[in-house]
């Protein structure tokens, strides 16, 4: 049976398009727009999944959330057929590479999105609508919480990543494997927000040979924009 991709627009499902096209699996692909005003989800999500987030992908009577789950259950269930390339897709248990492979797939959802959000909102709230005696508050609240916690934060992962990428042709080592598909949408986000990509190049190399690959282009056509500005 067809998988069935829940797709957010401008969203993190984004990689799991990109896995799928990697794996070759026929798919289908059911996009939802944002609230225009809000960018939240639309509540029809939540009857694919009481969360009603993205990304969701049904296959037959089994439903999955969460971009690092779907990852797994995707290599787990069809990874065997990849062509070699893609063989080291789950590197082999008590390899370094597979220690890499696990702590990336962790980092991006359990350190890094979290700061970057946090950046997304404190850089929106003063463009909010608001009384005109309260927004000098905001703008300043917002700034003086960019400046001490969430900068020096996002700092330290660009930093943090573009250290380990000028070791390291992929996150786990010199093979595709997992930790690229769940780290994609958090290098293109943190890049989108960093103010200078151009201070770190082994993040934007990695960055061009991810958007290189046929399978990660056909993702953005089918799927569209990864991010949009910060």
């Amino acid at each position: 049976m067809t998988l069935t991709v829940h797709h957010l627009e401008t969203s993190r499902s984004q990689r799991i398009l990109w896995l799928l096209e990697e794996l070759g699996l026929p798919y289908t692909l059911r996009v939802y727009q944002r609230d225009p005003k809000t960018r939240l989800a639309p509540p029809e999500l939540k009857a694919i999944h009481p969360l009603g987030k993205s990304p969701v992908i049904t296959d037959g009577d089994t439903v999955v959330a969460e971009s690092g789950a779907i990852i797994e259950y995707l290599v787990e269930c069809h990874g065997t057929q990849a062509l070699a390339e893609l063989a080291h897709l789950e590197p082999a248990r008590g390899t370094p590479e597979h220690r890499e492979c696990r702590f990336w797939m962790h980092y991006a959802e359990g350190s890094l999105m979290n700061w970057l959000v946090m950046k997304l909102v404190f850089d929106t709230i003063p463009r909010q609508p608001m009384p005109f005696f309260v927004r000098p508050i905001a703008r300043g609240l917002c700034a003086k919480v960019q400046q001490m916690l969430v900068g020096p934060n996002v700092q330290t992962a660009l930093a943090f990543m573009d250290a380990h990428l000028a070791r390291n042709t992929w996150f786990a080592g010199e093979h595709l494997t997992m930790a690229d598909f769940q780290m994609s949408f958090a290098v293109e986000a943190a890049l989108a927000r960093s103010g200078n990509e151009s201070a770190w190049p082994h993040l934007l190399a990695y960055r061009e040979r991810m958007r290189a690959r046929p399978a990660y282009q056909r993702a953005l056509q089918k799927g569209g924009p990864v991010v949009i500005g910060s």
